[in-house]
């Protein structure tokens, strides 16, 4: 588990009103550190991304609804995440939403692209990742 430096940019790629790169404090360390719930299933996408660049298992489990989750969650060594685009975002309704997205990283030279259409639900005010469909 490894935790963002200060005052790095948050690796979500989420920018301010003026286009400059957020603060992993502000954006997504919110979640991930200080234990705030994720108020959209953007944010809490952008969070659960996040927290696979710092290889935070803890946070990804905690997010993960239960009757989808796996027992544990294990990294691909080495892979160095490149960016996160999020292509759309969509409410369903007031508790099931679903956000498109490419996430790209580089494992043993080798490049990789996850596109998905992800789904969460929310349940007792707090945003869960049910599940995905590559796309």
């Amino acid at each position: 588990m490894s935790r963002a430096a200060p005052g790095a940019a948050c690796p979500c790629g989420r920018l301010d009103p003026r286009g400059r790169p957020l603060a992993h404090e502000a954006c997504c360390g919110r979640f991930l550190d200080a234990g705030l719930a994720a108020p959209d299933a953007e944010s809490l996408m952008r969070s659960r991304y996040s927290a696979f660049v710092l290889q935070r298992a803890d946070y990804l489990l905690a997010t993960w609804h239960v009757r989808t989750r796996p027992p544990t969650l294990d990294f691909e060594p080495g892979a160095q995440w490149l960016g996160l685009e999020v292509r759309s975002r969509r409410l369903l309704d007031a508790d099931d939403a679903e956000v498109e997205f490419v996430a790209r990283h580089r494992v043993a030279g080798r490049a990789v692209r996850l596109h998905e259409r992800s789904r969460f639900v929310r349940e007792a005010w707090r945003w869960y990742y049910l599940d995905g469909v590559a796309l």
